[in-house]
């Protein structure tokens, strides 16, 4: 399929992932991104000698997707996993335990619930009323605060609920999706009135040992961008940075793309374009030939959040910690006039880590949460002040860090608000009837590596399709011989 030529717009990893597909298949393929680098929110640097990911520091590795990627470019070898996954919310002034028996945040244990402390009594005593109550009305799609909160009372929303969910997407539980940020409990509260209950179910459905939660990269997942565009190179496509793309047109054999500053500008044909940047750029350049697509993309917000890192020495924490790190209700930093939503200690998380300096601890504190520009609008100085107050005031930490960072993530994390689902579905039916065009990236179906992959596996896939069938069409090889991936 030589002859064919796709142009993947965006250098993260679902743009990435499409494109060596292609390349696989023996597309010519060219990767155009816009920054001076690839990786989208994949990054990883050095703080005080130690490789810390400036970005996404993990992968799930209960789904396939990212380890199956590991494997076939030949580093499965490499893989590292949590030396511990316990952490902690801090919930009315004390670092708690997350009770277990929890799925993303909802409660099925109640004496483990009683035992974390982390609900006031009054919320505590709300929450088996779930096992009586009536059912709760529910049409195509409810917020998880609503739906949540009408089982077993707000404060589990926001003491538990909220921080998990704040994790992935620095949201807010009464805007998100109930099916598309808990996908599992929604679709198991379909068949149980109560929704401890569906919960019980999920955790009963469940491996008994279903290995580790999380897997890495000994020098970050920040090196993971750089693995996949050495093997698309092997495979002959090329990839471009600082080429932003402006616009893109339909042809009649095909699409043009209009590259970099409109005094000056690039065109390029392709046979077929996948488009692999976040929803609000995506949006820009569907307008001309998929309005429709547009219009719905232009729809999906998105949080901007920033990653301060400290390293330490670790004799400056008065205890070592113990766990991963620890979620910070935004209830609890209104309370206290805080801004950090979570902290991760990823010398503790990480063994290799801490095997390479056992003398330094490296944290790593979110900042950010939808709504809370403001926050993000102060200085560098500023955010690693207030990381650093939370190191003192929650881990009692007197002395200064020895190195300290700051990442920006402006517009990182798109916002699966309710209605997600359906206006996804609404991007992707005005996109098919778009030949050689598919869309892939956060925006969609999961924000997290696995899920971006999977959808980048599918755009490619859809451009296969086209391609072979065209290929087939102008009499070239028949569609079943042309070489699969």
């Amino acid at each position: 399929m030589t002859t064919s030529h796709a142009v993947v717009v965006g250098g993260g990893i679902a743009g990435l992932a499409a494109a060596r597909v292609l390349a696989r298949a023996g597309v010519r393929v060219t990767v155009l991104e816009g920054s001076p680098r690839i990786g989208g929110k994949l990054r990883v640097s050095e703080i005080a000698g130690l490789p810390v990911d400036e970005g996404a520091e993990s992968m799930l590795a209960r789904r396939p997707e990212g380890l199956e990627l590991v494997r076939e470019l030949g580093r499965a070898g490499d893989l590292v996993n949590p030396g511990t996954t316990s952490s902690s919310i801090l919930s009315r002034g004390a670092l708690r335990p997350i009770p277990s028996g929890q799925v993303m945040g909802v409660p099925s244990d109640l004496r483990a619930l009683a035992a974390a402390q982390v609900l006031s009594p009054a919320g505590l005593a709300r929450v088996p009323l779930d096992r009586v109550l009536p059912e709760t009305p529910r049409g195509a799609d409810v917020s998880v605060a609503d739906f949540i909160g009408a089982r077993v009372g707000r404060e589990v929303v926001d003491r538990l609920v909220e921080p998990l969910l704040g994790g992935v997407y620095a949201g807010r539980a009464e805007l998100l999706s109930f099916d598309s940020t808990l996908p599992a409990v929604a679709a198991a509260a379909r068949t149980h009135r109560s929704l401890i209950a569906a919960v019980q179910a999920i955790r009963a459905a469940a491996p008994k040992d279903p290995g580790p939660v999380f897997a890495s990269l000994p020098d970050g997942l920040g090196t993971l961008p750089d693995l996949v565009a050495g093997d698309i190179a092997a495979a002959g496509g090329t990839i471009r940075t600082d080429a932003m793309v402006r616009e893109l047109r339909r042809r009649p054999d095909g699409w043009r793309l209009t590259i970099g500053p409109a005094r000056d500008p690039e065109a390029l044909d392709a046979d077929a374009v996948v488009v692999a940047v976040p929803a609000a750029p995506a949006a820009r350049l569907l307008e001309a030939e998929v309005p429709a697509a547009a219009r719905e993309l232009a729809g999906i917000e998105s949080a901007s959040m920033a990653i301060v890192t400290l390293a330490y020495q670790a004799g400056a924490f008065p205890r070592p910690p113990d766990g991963s790190g620890y979620l910070v209700p935004a209830v609890e930093n209104e309370a206290r006039a805080g801004s950090v939503k979570a902290v991760t200690f990823s010398s503790v998380k990480w063994p290799h880590l801490r095997e390479r300096d056992p003398g330094l601890v490296a944290v790593r504190c979110s900042i950010g949460r939808f709504g809370e520009e403001r926050a993000l609008q102060r200085s560098d100085d500023e955010l690693k002040a207030d990381a650093m107050a939370e190191m003192a005031a929650v881990c009692g930490v007197t002395e200064l860090p020895v190195e300290t960072r700051v990442t920006r993530w402006g517009g990182g994390l798109p916002q699966y608000n309710v209605g997600h689902a359906d206006r996804v579905a609404r991007v992707r039916a005005a996109v098919a009837g778009e030949p050689g065009l598919a869309v892939a990236g956060a925006a969609y179906d999961g924000l997290g590596i696995p899920a971006c992959i999977a959808s980048a596996r599918a755009a490619a896939g859809r451009v296969l399709d086209h391609l072979r069938e065209r290929q087939a069409a102008e009499g070239f090889a028949p569609a079943e011989q042309v070489r699969e991936t």
